[in-house]
């Protein structure tokens, strides 16, 4: 079978010597050891032209196809991951004090994840490599993403995760028809496991072989963020930081955008964050020192727990080099971030999301974050799976109206509930009062 041609990216470049590769499943500078990433061809990009042809574009991070592997013979593996919404933070904004609070909701992609902008472009890439296998090491979302796009492209599925992974985190993996393997470990043991099969097995790894292409993916959200801004750059953007790529990848979109002349070029900051449970990127940042020391992850961010980063060091620069920072939260924190975006803007977001706002509001706390800075929060997965490390408190059973009406909202006028019947049928208004109904719902057996 002839394999379709991969015109973007021109070449694969090393971050630190510059040296440059041909576009295979390579990751490792041969000169250096340095990470390599996709090289484009920039100049040959119109900024006015690129704005029509991504809002003519699907409604999908592929309608920033000239800024991602690919090209135009591609067939594409999508499930209609990216451009979700940006919402608008009032109520959460002026919980924090800011009065320019934006969302970035990556948890309504397909599989709940922002996983899946990375999956779509590192399986199409796969699949034109003439993979017939995909695999992952992960800890819960990428799991699903791999499993439901290679459910998609009907290809083999092999995901590999920490014995310890909540159940629950990896049921649609398995709905998905993927093949999971507990490894006993962390997420860097079950990482480094991946690493030694990828040599032995012809099978594409998203986040090993694949990763150069992988990581790319992520730079659609900094795309949809300034497209979604009316074409430009906001004044603050926080991160999760897990490997830390995404938070590279997101100020290397925004580079992209300047370069090709789609947005026009203002200072930005770009910050991270991370649990205190695994913070290593955090406590090099704070520390000031030239390296990130590897840490033994102990957090409920599951998400997040990647002790050893790959790409720690270079969100450290992004975060320097922008003016931002990079801060850590505790646990309890997390679970009153979740909390707090769930009740201030209806969205319900996993641990992650919970470290991204603690940490927002740290930041705002700390005079780091203006009151009147435009700022993003990216949200990157749904809370349906979350474990807040605690079980939730069953409501409280109302047995009877007169429990009820002391517990319900009260109208201004008469101190009585409105709207509403009572369980015996009568109008609230007129006779919760004199109720005689002797159970709320049913009765107990």
């Amino acid at each position: 079978m002839r394999l379709p041609e991969i015109t973007n990216p021109v070449a694969l470049e090393c971050r630190e010597c510059h040296a440059r590769y041909p576009v295979e499943p390579l990751t490792i500078c041969e000169e250096c050891f340095g990470p390599l990433e996709p090289a484009y061809d920039l100049e040959a990009v119109d900024g006015v032209d690129f704005r029509k042809h991504v809002e003519a574009g699907p409604a999908s991070l592929w309608r920033y196809e000239a800024l991602l592997p690919g090209g135009p013979g591609i067939d594409r593996v999508d499930l209609g991951a990216g451009f979700t919404p940006l919402r608008l933070a009032e109520r959460l904004g002026e919980r924090l004090g800011m009065e320019r609070l934006w969302i970035k909701d990556d948890s309504v992609n397909p599989s709940n994840s922002f996983k899946d902008r990375v999956v779509s472009v590192a399986i199409t890439i796969a699949r034109a490599f003439g993979f017939e296998a995909v695999s992952c090491a992960s800890t819960g979302n990428l799991a699903n993403a791999t499993a439901a796009h290679a459910a998609k492209a009907g290809i083999p599925a092999f995901v590999f995760v920490p014995e310890d992974l909540e159940v629950a985190k990896i049921l649609a993996t398995e709905a998905y028809g993927a093949k999971v393997v507990a490894v006993k470990g962390n997420y860097d043991d079950v990482n480094r496991l991946c690493t030694e099969v990828a040599e032995a097995l012809p099978w594409a790894f998203i986040n090993v072989n694949m990763r150069p292409y992988y990581a790319e993916g992520s730079k659609s959200l900094g795309f949809e963020v300034a497209e979604q801004l009316g074409w430009r750059l906001p004044d603050h953007v926080v991160v999760p930081v897990a490997s830390g790529a995404l938070m590279t990848k997101v100020h290397r979109a925004f580079r992209e955008l300047v370069a090709v002349g789609a947005v026009e070029d203002r200072a930005y900051r770009i910050s991270g964050a991370q649990a205190e449970g695994c913070a290593p990127v955090a406590d090099a940042f704070r520390s000031g020192a030239s390296e990130v020391r590897p840490v033994k992850p102990d957090t409920i961010a599951k998400s997040l727990a990647i002790g050893n980063p790959a790409d720690g060091w270079y969100a450290i620069q992004t975060a320097r080099d922008t003016g931002g920072a990079v801060e850590a939260c505790p646990e309890d924190e997390i679970v009153a971030g979740v909390r707090l975006l769930a009740e201030t803007e209806g969205v319900f977001t996993e641990t992650a999301g919970g470290v991204t706002v603690a940490v927002l509001k740290r930041l705002r706390e700390s005079r780091a974050i203006a009151p009147e800075e435009e700022t993003v929060a990216l949200i990157t997965g749904n809370g349906g799976r979350a474990v807040l490390g605690r079980v939730p408190r069953r409501p409280p059973r109302l047995n009877r109206c007169a429990e009820l009406r002391r517990t319900a909202p009260r109208d201004e006028t008469d101190g009585v509930l409105t709207g509403r019947e009572g369980p015996c049928g009568r109008s609230s208004r007129s006779s919760w009062r004199g109720c005689s109904s002797q159970e709320v719902g049913p009765s107990p057996r």
